[in-house]
């Protein structure tokens, strides 16, 4: 069975003067089978590279805070509490921060596929 979803690409900008990024996690929405996810990975050798002062442990909290609120963690605060829709609105709304999201973008989900894996893998993870 097919289903539309949207997802965004979560981006570390270390230097937001600089426009530089690095792909650092997705967050994807699947209304119809009521799916909402986030996966991150940090290359931390890339990002020691871009801005070799960057406080590494306070970064990997935020962007673990999205898996968090993306998983609905009561833990996570008040934004996690919310439904689904608006999360993931929240989630991938423009920001001038380090850490940012691409525009959002539609595909079609396979329900025998692990989506959030597949994009992981496209968008984030380094071939060697």
């Amino acid at each position: 069975m097919l289903a539309s979803f949207d997802y965004a690409v979560l981006r570390l900008v270390p230097r937001v003067e600089r426009e530089e990024f690095l792909n650092v996690g997705i967050v994807v929405f699947c209304r119809e089978k009521r799916m909402l996810t986030a996966r991150t990975h940090m290359d931390e050798a890339r990002l020691r590279a871009l801005w070799p002062a960057l406080d590494l442990e306070l970064v990997r909290e935020h962007v673990h805070a999205v898996e968090r609120i993306a998983a609905g963690d009561p833990e996570a605060g008040p934004i996690a509490g919310l439904p689904q829709h608006e999360r993931f609105h929240w989630l991938v709304a423009p920001r001038s921060t380090i850490l940012q999201t691409s525009p959002v973008r539609t595909g079609i989900y396979r329900e025998s596929e692990d989506l959030a894996t597949r994009l992981l893998e496209q968008l984030v993870l380094t071939s060697s």
